[in-house]
């Protein structure tokens, strides 16, 4: 008979998605996991199979978690397309604040990923494209909400901005991670918004 699980394992799984988060896939060794998660090497192991499986479960989970509070602020239809965008460049902004190492932004876990094992992990590329297709998803909500309702004006087609937004919003991570401070973020957002009304 197995023994029982003595820890919270959805607790152990926040703790592993944060050293991954802050260190990437590579950097983050089994020992690390067992510092931030509290357990041995064997309870890894017998209950996450393996630093890869870990790895997985940490993304999937980062994304779940993430995906929620943007797809609320893109979804609003008490609010006009434009200030649904705004209000998501906000957020992001925000974001970069409130997770940080060393005080430095630990960016964001999809755009670390893309960066690190882009092509090179099959797994982890199909969580990617999942949480790509569903931010594009919601950006072409808003986008066409904001088209409808005359806040957004620009001529593009509403594909092409949706895309424009998503890869503005990774390119103010990295620059978080680079050290941009919350100015020059808000600048980077505002430029973007000009853009969805020339």
């Amino acid at each position: 008979m197995a023994r029982p699980r003595t820890f919270d394992e959805e607790r152990a799984l926040d703790a592993a998605m944060r050293a991954f988060w802050a260190k990437g896939y590579e950097a983050t060794s089994t020992q690390d996991l067992c510092d931030a998660t509290g357990l041995g090497r064997s309870s890894i192991y017998n209950t996450f199979t393996s630093k890869h499986d870990l790895f997985r479960r940490s993304l999937n989970r980062y994304i779940d978690t993430m995906s929620a509070p943007q797809a609320e602020i893109l979804e609003d239809t008490e609010r006009p397309g434009f200030d649904r965008i705004r209000a998501l460049y906000s957020r992001v902004v925000d974001s970069e604040f409130e997770y940080r190492e060393d005080d430095r932004s630990i960016g964001c876990l999809t755009v670390n990923t893309v960066v690190e094992l882009a092509r090179r992990d099959a797994d982890a590329d199909a969580l990617i494209q999942r949480d790509l297709d569903l931010r594009l998803r919601l950006l072409r909500i808003a986008i066409d909400a904001g088209k409808r309702d005359g806040t957004i004006t620009a001529r593009r087609d509403t594909d092409t901005l949706a895309r424009f937004v998503n890869a503005t919003i990774g390119g103010m991570r990295v620059s978080a991670q680079a050290g941009a401070d919350r100015t020059t973020l808000e600048s980077i957002a505002e430029t973007a918004l000009d853009a969805l009304r020339p």
